[in-house]
Order: structure tokens, then sequence, then C-alpha cells
């Protein structure tokens, strides 16, 4: 008999004085873990489930369709022996700030430390948060290594080229009330909203406002940390950053209609380079391809800003977004400084952006941006010039990487703590 068949009985109310008396109570906030409390989106036992939606949301249906074929038994519970991060970090004085924290669980990663009492006695706690070392073979950095833009140093870039970094995967936690209170919307109109436009995927949305946690079906985000990870938190010690949305056909494929990938190594390098001489570098790759609209919009803008009278320009470029998807741009930054947050970073010396959202939502949270630099012109392809000169026309923000390097040089000649 497959394991797979769970019962279809499901409890909706909206009386919080029926919800499931080993349902553990969420305190948003809480210095402590232990004053907190663990976050179970686990369905191994749903009278113990105190968040709406599910862990790794955007491939719940993958292991939906696992259970279907009696592939995977819906009893597992991870054995997290070994999984714990190599590096320390935290905790911060952001991570019981709930205005600051509330699109990720800063405790969700090694959870049977922070929640050994709760993952002993039974609770599925489960990570949203994993930390682990590699090595980034990457094409671009062998060639400014050649170049002698970059060294090999032993600590930051191996012998082979090999550049070493710490990565850490991270999953959307919403806290509904401060994401509501974020956006500037009220909490039950979002709430009946998400319900609406997900196909009334998630009822505990509307029947449950108790349930003040949801685990969305979104993409994760990854981060890439060049250097001393306890670096990040410190200040006084040059933190170059880059703050990347997914672009797929550019990223992986190398696509030239735009400056995605080019910018990222841009970013890449210059974290590398800011490592290499006592500083650290941090790249955060955020999953919301072609402006959070998905690759399909993507495509179907690119057809229409080609095939219009007069061809593809810089006035039209945003205009054919907004026309084909309803809105030029979907990614709210304003939920983007978050992961900044989690590694305690209240200063960025150099910030790899040339958008004012991003720059604004990071600012607006608290974080000091000292320099931004854009993307030199001779990285641009070709077939980009239309999306840059779109971005400057629309206010993006455009500075001279020789100029960018001069304002650097002006930083670093002066105490940084001033």
């Amino acid at each position: 008999m497959k394991e797979h068949k769970r019962s279809a009985h499901v409890i909706l109310t909206s009386h919080s004085s029926q919800v499931f008396k080993d349902s553990l109570p969420i305190n948003w906030g809480a210095k402590t873990p232990k004053e907190r409390g663990p976050i179970v989106g686990s369905l191994t036992d749903t009278k113990k489930r105190n968040a709406i939606g599910t862990h790794s949301g955007s491939y719940a249906v993958y292991r939906a369709l696992s259970i279907a074929q009696g592939k995977y038994s819906t009893s597992h519970k991870p054995d997290l022996n070994n999984t714990e991060s190599p590096v320390k970090i935290g905790p911060f004085p952001s991570w019981s700030d709930p205005d600051k924290m509330v699109s990720i669980d800063p405790w969700g990663f090694d959870v049977p430390f922070h929640f050994k009492e709760y993952y002993e006695n039974g609770y599925d706690v489960r990570p949203t948060i994993a930390v682990t070392q590699a090595h980034l073979q990457i094409p671009e950095i062998h060639q400014a290594i050649d170049a002698g833009r970059l060294k090999i140093d032993g600590k930051i870039i191996n012998e082979n080229k090999d550049i070493r970094v710490t990565k850490i995967a991270l999953e959307p936690v919403w806290y509904l009330p401060g994401i509501a209170k974020r956006l500037d919307v009220n909490e039950g109109d979002l709430r009946k909203i998400l319900f609406q436009e997900t196909g009334g995927m998630f009822p505990e949305l509307v029947t449950r406002p108790d349930l003040k946690v949801m685990l969305p079906p979104i993409g994760s985000t990854t981060v890439y940390v060049f250097g001393d990870v306890k670096d990040l938190s410190n200040p006084n010690v040059e933190l170059t950053c880059r703050v990347h949305d997914e672009c797929n056909g550019s990223d992986v494929f190398g696509s030239d209609i735009c400056t995605c990938r080019p910018y990222l190594i841009h970013g890449i390098e210059d974290a590398a380079r800011t490592a290499q001489r006592g500083g650290v570098g941090f790249i955060a790759y955020y999953r919301k391809e072609g402006r959070a609209l998905g690759e399909v919009t993507k495509f179907l803008v690119y057809n229409a800003r080609k095939r219009q009278k007069g061809g593809d320009s810089a006035a039209t470029y945003f205009h054919r977004t907004e026309c084909v998807a309803g809105v030029e741009d979907a990614r709210f930054q304003e939920l983007m400084p978050d992961i900044l947050h989690f590694f305690g970073i209240t200063r960025i010396h150099n910030l790899h952006s040339m958008s004012n959202m991003k720059y604004n939502a990071i600012a607006k949270s608290g974080i000091e941006v000292i320099n931004r630099v854009s993307i030199p012109e001779e990285l641009i392809p070709a077939d980009a010039q239309v999306e840059i000169e779109a971005k400057k026309a629309a206010g993006y923000f455009n500075k001279g990487d020789a100029k960018a390097g001069e304002e650097l040089q002006k930083v670093k000649g002066r105490p940084i703590d001033e």
C-alpha cells in the first residue's frame, strides 16, 4: 500500500480559541529563539503546524507528484545530523526588530540547535536557511586573473583560479503583519488578495487570522560571501555588494539583450578584489525572473518591442512591459533588504546597482550606502544599449567607472567610521 494517503479532513476556523493545542505560538521579533518559537510548516503532523503554506514552497508541487507516485513518504522527517552551518552568523539586533525582518526567518538555520527542545520532542522543525562553503569556477574571473585585475593568493583565489566562497540559501518566510506594514496596506486586504490571486491555494489566509506566518510558493535567495562572513556586520570593514535579480537568459546562457550577466560578473570580480584587500564581498541572487513577471512575459515583451513601428527604442522599453503584464515591475524591492539585515549589515561601501528602487529600499531600511557603482560602458553588449539608454532616461543611477573609482579613493582616504 502506498504511503502517500493523507486524511482529506481539514479544519478551517476563524476563531483562535479553536486552534490546535499543539500549535505553538510565534512571537515575531522576540530576542531569543525560545521566546520567538519555532515555525512549523511541515505536514508530518498537521495539528502542530503554525504557518500557512509549506517548506520549499516553489517545489511543493513536485513533492506532491512524488507522493502521488508513492516515491516519497509523508511521514519522513529529515535527519539534520551534521547539516549545521560551518560558520557562525548572528544573532544581530536586526533579528529582533520586527520592522527589519519580515520576509525571512532569522532563526531558520541550525534549527536542531536553536530549537533543540522542540526538535527532540517530536516537532518537525525544518530549516529555511542553509549555509555551506564552495568554490566558483567562472571563465570571466579566469580572464580577470590573466589580465592582472585579480591575483591568485591561495586564500580568496586558489591556484586553479577558483574563488572560495561561503554560500547561504534563504527561503522566504513572511510575517504577514510586517509585510502589510512594509507595503503600507491593510493586513486583511493583503490576506484576501493573496488568497484570491493564488486561486484559493491557501484558505488559511482568510479562515485562520491567528496564523501570522506564511511560507509563500516563490523562489528562494542565494548569497555568496567572499571573505570572512563575520566582517559583514563590521561597518569599518569595506563591503562591496551586488543585489542581483535573476535573469536566466543572460546569467546562465549569455544572452546579449541585457546587461545582467556582465553586471553580475563585474560585481563578483569587485567582491573578490575587495576581499583580497582585506574587505568582504557580498552577492545576493534573488529569484525574481523577468522583473518578477516571469520568463514568458519577458519573451513576449522582447517580441513586442522589436516588432513595433520604428523598432526597439529606449522610449518604449518599459511601456511595452506594462502593456503585456499590466505593470512594468513587480519585484517590490521593499522586501529585499531583509537579506542584508540577516547578516547584520549596517554599511555598504560599494553598491553595484543602478536601480534607485534597490538603493532607496536599502537606505530606507537604515543601511548606509557610501558609494554606488554603475556598470562600465565597455561591458555593455551592443544589443543591450537600448536597455541602458531606457534606464538612464528613466532616472536610473549612472556614474562613469573612472569617477566611481575616484569616489572610492575618497572613501578610502578618510576614516571609515566618520
